[in-house]
């Protein structure tokens, strides 16, 4: 029991959150962040850190990544400001090289879809292109849980919204 608590002790003081995608890290940047051979023109869009790991199992993505930490659900008062959206705009505002595209990789059901268009129409400000993960996940799954498989031909089917 010890050993658990000293591991979790651990982590706790390590684990900090990416200054620029908000996964988690023990480092400022996260080493997708960090990394110079990733595209940081392309921006995916994701509600949490096992969504950035159910992707990068794929292997079918090599951009970078934003973690909301969360989805809108107004039921439970989670809105806006409650997730990473502002630093996301913030992001694509003041990125150099500019981003090119957002794919919103969000669950296909409704908090997930609720927040896909909400930042769909809070994006049509820039000049970016706007997709999302194809028709591939079926309604009301978790990206989490989708095979590399489906998550491959869901980011090859992604549309502009």
């Amino acid at each position: 029991m010890t050993e658990l608590t000293d591991a979790l002790t651990t982590l706790h003081d390590s684990a900090r959150s990416c200054a620029v995608c908000f996964d988690f890290t023990e480092d400022d940047r996260c080493h997708i962040c960090a990394s110079v051979d990733r595209d940081s023109t392309t921006i995916c869009v994701v509600a949490d850190s096992q969504d950035v790991q159910a992707i990068e199992r794929s292997g079918a993505f090599r951009g970078r990544y934003h973690v909301l930490r969360g989805v809108l659900e107004p039921a439970r008062d989670i809105g806006p400001d409650d997730l990473k959206i502002n630093e996301l705009l913030e992001r694509v505002k003041t990125s150099n090289p500019p981003v090119r595209e957002i794919i919103l990789a969000l669950n296909p059901d409704l908090p997930g879809e609720t927040t896909s268009l909400y930042l769909a129409k809070q994006l049509k400000a820039y000049t970016v292109r706007i997709t999302r993960l194809g028709r591939g996940l079926p309604l009301g799954s978790d990206v989490d849980y989708a095979d590399d498989i489906t998550l491959t031909d869901a980011l090859k089917g992604r549309q502009a919204l």
